[in-house]
């Protein structure tokens, strides 16, 4: 599998760690389901249809090289692949917007990863796979904006705060953060981080590794105000999105269940994500 360097970015993980299935499927060029022909469940036959983003970012794949393996999104991609019994060579990379790729209607993917939150509502519209990764919404800011000293949620409510659109993200900025102006809406997380620079907007959130990343390698003095408190007590599930009802699902999630249970989520994330727990639960 095609992972050659370590990420030094310190990060916040925190990988699901129960597991629930083995079901680890045999290795080795048999293309899994694949060639058995039209009704094999896949875009192509013999051949793994993988969809990023359009950039895909640090740390979930590093230069916007999925193919590399490098990064915790890629490297995992390649890991479900070989669950599946498909070589390196049989992924074929696609992108796709965070949004089409949620929505009802045909794919042009097998598997999507992308950071995407497993909801209720988004259950409707595609199927996941059990969780590979689990994660909290972050605050944060730069040292010149006035939310620079807010210890607090209510220190936060009547600033200005922003979120990418359709992610778990700005739902959580609308519901535990509820600004009194509403919660400004972007197309990604880029332009959420320009308008931060830009003063448009006084805090952002994001997902805990993309706070660590962000601040730490992105902003000029960047800021983490802290995290935002679980209301089901539980971090933000990271699903592999399907098409609705593929045939797939139910391989696919055995293949991250055997991952988390011999520990490679684990190992992938450390090596990726890993670890230095700094960032404070606001309350």
């Amino acid at each position: 599998m095609p992972r050659v360097r370590r990420s030094t970015v310190p990060l916040v993980v925190a990988v699901i760690g129960v597991a629930l299935l083995s079901g680890c499927a045999s290795a080795g060029g048999s293309h899994g389901g694949a060639s058995s022909g039209g009704d094999s469940g896949y875009i192509t036959d013999g051949k793994l249809t993988i969809a990023t983003g359009e950039p895909a970012y640090f740390p979930w794949v590093i230069d916007d090289a999925p193919e590399t393996g490098e990064g915790f999104e890629a490297a995992v991609a390649y890991a479900i692949a070989d669950q599946l019994g498909f070589d390196e060579d049989d992924v074929v990379w696609v992108r796709s917007s965070f949004e089409a790729s949620i929505a009802p209607g045909p794919k042009d993917f097998d598997l999507n990863l992308q950071q995407f939150s497993i909801t209720p509502e988004r259950e409707e519209a595609v199927d996941f796979s059990s969780p590979y990764y689990a994660t909290t919404q972050t605050v944060i800011t730069t040292g010149s904006s006035a939310a620079a000293d807010a210890a607090s949620i209510a220190d936060l409510s009547g600033l200005i705060v922003g979120a990418q659109t359709g992610t778990t993200s700005f739902t959580a900025a609308e519901e535990i953060i509820a600004p009194t102006g509403g919660v400004s809406a972007f197309n990604s997380n880029e332009d959420a981080k320009a308008a931060l620079e830009a003063g448009q907007i006084d805090a952002l959130v994001v997902d805990l590794p993309t706070a660590f990343y962000m601040t730490g390698a992105e902003l000029d003095d960047g800021v983490i105000i802290g995290q935002l408190p679980q209301t089901d007590g539980e971090g933000d599930a990271f699903g592999i999105v399907l098409p609705k009802d593929s045939a797939l699902t139910d391989e696919v999630t055995d293949a991250v269940d055997a991952l988390r249970e011999d520990g490679t989520l684990d190992e992938l994330a450390a090596e990726w994500l890993g670890g230095d727990d700094t960032a404070p639960v606001l309350e």
